[in-house]
């Protein structure tokens, strides 16, 4: 089984590889095509920016993008996960990209023979998001080594928090959380927002995982964006040339105020840009046996 499940066997080195790859990309310096190939996107949890940009990358590829629908298909009928993947690689595909609710769904895929892509699995992680936030923070800064970096928000639920800070840590970036305490846990160093936004260089957004909440939260969303929100305010207080991420999507006027969205200092949107460019090194490179 080859592909891209997660980036904590992945070395350092081999990330900084696949970036710079994504970032030639971008530039247009690198041409390479796979004419006559075609992937899947199996999605089983709901996506638009993850599952349409590897769509996009595969089209830029050459690639032929196959869309799975869950709605329909024969997961009704009680198929299984493995069934579906290898339903797939019977139709001749050659590759598939896979979110799934299961934390590390791809340890039951050992015997399917073409490249799996994760797509995001559980809360535990979204390698290729993680990717694309390196891509950008790298574009502003030029390198990783020194940054303060605040993850902020519903850390405990978020798969994108566990990914980014495992990674980011071995990239000797400093590596901070803040947030509401019941959605903390033992990623990182806890500051408040009101600290994070004085002292990081990235302030690193994160969605309320409202789906993977057991309880309600004990507080209305406009107080939430007061507590723990990206405000105009929290963004008069940030340093020069400190920036916004987000994985997306946004809930604006919970996590973030709508007018930071598109402030000076996000850079939202460009991850999204910056996502088919990285999915195109992580196809490529996985064609080419070089991941």
């Amino acid at each position: 089984m080859k592909g891209l499940f997660t980036l904590s066997t992945v070395s350092s080195e081999k990330i900084i590889e696949i970036i710079d790859l994504a970032l030639r990309f971008k530039r247009g310096e690198t041409k390479v095509s796979y004419p006559g190939k075609s992937m899947a996107t199996l999605f089983f949890e709901n996506s638009t920016r993850t599952q349409y940009s590897f769509q996009m990358a595969m089209i830029k590829l050459g690639i032929t993008p196959v869309s799975f629908s869950s709605v329909g298909s024969s997961l009704a009928k009680g198929e299984s996960l493995y069934d579906t993947v290898k339903t797939f690689e019977a139709l001749g595909v050659d590759g598939v990209v896979v979110r799934h609710s299961k934390d590390g769904y791809y340890r039951d895929l050992d015997s399917v023979r073409i490249p799996i892509f994760n797509g995001g699995d559980g809360k535990s992680d979204h390698p290729t998001q993680t990717l694309l936030d390196l891509m950008t923070i790298y574009e502003e800064y030029g390198r990783f080594d020194g940054l303060d970096v605040c993850l902020v928000g519903d850390i405990k639920h978020s798969r994108v928090a566990h990914g980014n800070a495992e990674v980011m840590k071995r990239l000797k970036m400093n590596v901070y959380i803040a947030g509401p305490d019941e959605m903390l846990d033992d990623t990182a160093k806890v500051l408040s927002l009101d600290e994070a936004v004085e002292k990081c260089d990235v302030i690193n957004l994160l969605r309320v995982q409202f789906e993977r909440h057991s309880e309600k939260l004990d507080m209305n969303e406009a107080e939430y964006l007061k507590k723990y929100g990206m405000t105009l305010e929290r963004v008069s207080r940030m340093k020069d040339k400190a920036i916004i991420i987000h994985p997306a999507p946004i809930n604006r006027g919970i996590e973030i105020q709508s007018e930071v969205a598109e402030c000076e200092k996000s850079r939202i949107f460009k991850q999204m840009t910056n996502g088919v460019f990285v999915r195109m090194a992580v196809i490529s490179m996985v064609l080419e046996d070089k991941l």
